[in-house]
């Protein structure tokens, strides 16, 4: 049924049911599972000394590195077997989604979402929103 599984991976609570999930049902249908980190460079770009930014950057990026570590090692512990796949870009996280799952000709993207409404949705956007609005295969919503 599903060959390849998109999980983005941001290290948050959130992100982490939706791995669980994602090893879950690779396992079940003998998925790949592509682990995806986005860096998002939009404010990094604003500061105004290079040096600072490629400090800045390089620190994203290693704790992009982590966040799929931990991953990984949370497939080592539970679903053992799951062959999981790191990428790592920058950019906007729901653009670079959206671009990696059809790249890639993913099946199925697994993101986790923390559930806000209202007024914290207005003011801090909802990554899964835009993800589920433009993506063109389906995806699976994890609260």
């Amino acid at each position: 049924m599903f060959k390849k599984i998109l999980v983005p991976t941001d290290g948050s609570e959130y992100s982490l049911k939706a791995e669980e999930q994602a090893l879950f049902l690779a396992k079940l249908t003998g998925a790949e599972v592509i682990a995806l980190s986005v860096i998002e460079n939009n404010f990094v770009n604003t500061l105004p000394l290079d040096n600072e930014v490629y400090d800045l950057t390089k620190l994203l990026k290693q704790d992009s590195e982590k966040n799929i570590r931990e991953f990984e090692d949370l497939n080592e512990k539970e679903h053992d077997g799951v062959k999981i796949t790191p990428v790592i870009k920058e950019g906007s996280p729901a653009k670079e989604i959206i671009k990696t799952a059809q790249e890639l000709d993913i099946d199925l993207i697994v993101i986790g979402s923390s559930g806000k409404s209202g007024f914290d949705r207005f003011l801090m956007g909802s990554v899964a929103d835009k993800v589920i609005k433009s993506a063109k295969c389906p995806v699976f919503l994890v609260r």
